[in-house]
């Protein structure tokens, strides 16, 4: 029997994929990437934005049509979305964002009997659904979903409804995973969930306190974070990054808008000069600080006054790297409801932002021309601690850390000469 699973959107999306994939290879399946071979699909989807809706819809019916004979399952924030939609799209089995962990025993249901089954769960009522994962294939880095669910309600963001509550996995079940990825040769893990940065909302323990206890464990050399929010940057925190250098010195600290008209707008929980604040306390505890950012363009409102100001405010602030999308109109939010913006001016305010991401990106790489860098292996090219790929003159032993000399910079591709 063989199960193949396709994945769209974040991070947490691959770890629950993962997972799944793991619980179907214990219960004797193979992993195939061949639609024709498989005697299950399974596609967990995304809704982040309008074309992610259409993508995972386009992929639903692709699938179908090059294997009308498996049983194919849909999940994810689409299906939770757009379940009344799209239930007619020819899949077998149709759940939402909850009981990801239960799909291998529906497979087994559905083969009994064939009939279609649909299950869906209130979201905003449900507890942390408990995953792990034993090793990443073809990943030198162990990815962790410590945490589910958002309560802020951006009022442009539809995952809150989609994802649920604030929920976090049980620090004891944390620990015991990452120190078994940690044991079994990882030594990068990364923190990853919904809302990260809000681990341990309603519990004794929060992130920090997750972090140090994992940083115990002597084989473990980098924790990074997949996102952190501003306001979460405490003081418990801030300490702990000082002192504590497995934390990587890396933080994707979304700000969505560096202008306080549509923070305000947005439902943001702080202000401009709140976020520009920390971003500058960050980079006084350690050295090299990268910041990467998301930043959402062509927000209700934005004017192109507004615009220009974001754009220097982007490099006031001296991001390396911004994750730039077009605002998406998603109905049921509050934003959905205000004077929107012109597609063709996000797309032209769009273009211009990658382009000033990418002078932002160069100019962070170029400071490091001449210096030395400690890189994880992954294949012809090494991680730094601060995120910097680079290209590798020599082929080197994966998982390994090697020293490298920054050599040379071209846009942003980054080449290095391996030292040691």
């Amino acid at each position: 029997m063989k199960v193949l699973i396709k994945t769209l959107g974040c991070k947490v999306n691959s770890y629950e994929s993962e997972s799944i994939e793991e619980d179907f290879v214990n219960h004797g399946y193979e992993i195939t990437d061949n639609p024709s071979d498989a005697d299950v699909i399974i596609i967990n989807t995304c809704t982040v934005t309008n074309q992610a809706d259409a993508k995972s819809r386009k992929i639903i019916r692709q699938l179908r049509r090059e294997n009308d004979k498996a049983c194919l399952v849909v999940c994810g924030c689409s299906s939770e979305h757009h379940k009344d939609n799209i239930k007619d799209l020819g899949m077998d089995i149709l759940i939402g964002n909850h009981g990801k962990m239960e799909i291998y025993n529906l497979v087994q249901e559905w083969n009994k009997n064939h009939e279609q089954i649909i299950k869906f769960t209130d979201m905003r009522k449900v507890q942390f659904e408990n995953m792990g994962i034993r090793k990443m294939v073809g990943k030198t880095r162990g990815f962790v979903k410590i945490q589910d669910g958002c309560n802020n309600f951006c009022s442009y963001c539809i995952i809150p409804f989609m994802r649920g509550n604030i929920r976090s996995k049980d620090i004891n079940d944390a620990i015991n995973e990452i120190n078994n990825l940690v044991n079994d040769g990882y030594q990068e893990i990364v923190l990853t969930g919904i809302h990260t940065g809000s681990y341990g909302d309603g519990e004794d323990y929060d992130l920090t306190d997750l972090i140090h206890e994992i940083s115990k464990n002597d084989k473990l050399k980098r924790i990074r974070i997949s996102s952190i929010e501003i306001t979460e940057l405490d003081d418990k925190f801030l300490k702990e990054f000082k002192e504590n250098k497995k934390i990587c010195p890396h933080l994707h600290v979304p700000v969505q808008c560096p202008n306080d008209k549509i923070l305000k707008l947005m439902n943001r929980k702080y202000t401009l000069q709140e976020y520009k604040d920390k971003v500058n306390v960050l980079r006084s505890l350690r050295d090299n600080v990268n910041i990467t950012t998301d930043l959402i363009v062509g927000f209700p409102g934005e004017t192109d006054e507004d615009f220009m100001n974001i754009m220097e405010e982007c490099k006031n602030i001296g991001f390396s790297k911004i994750h730039t999308f077009p605002y998406s109109k998603r109905e049921g939010t509050k934003a959905s409801i205000m004077e929107q913006v012109k597609d063709d001016v996000k797309k032209d305010r769009v273009d211009k932002m990658l382009r000033l991401s990418d002078i932002l990106e160069s100019k962070y790489y170029q400071s490091f021309i001449g210096k030395e860098l400690n890189v994880l292996v992954e294949t012809d090219y090494g991680l730094s601690d601060n995120y910097i790929k680079v290209e590798l003159d020599k082929e080197c032993k994966e998982n390994t850390f090697v020293d490298v000399k920054i050599c040379e910079v071209d846009g942003t591709k980054v080449k290095g000469i391996v030292i040691k």
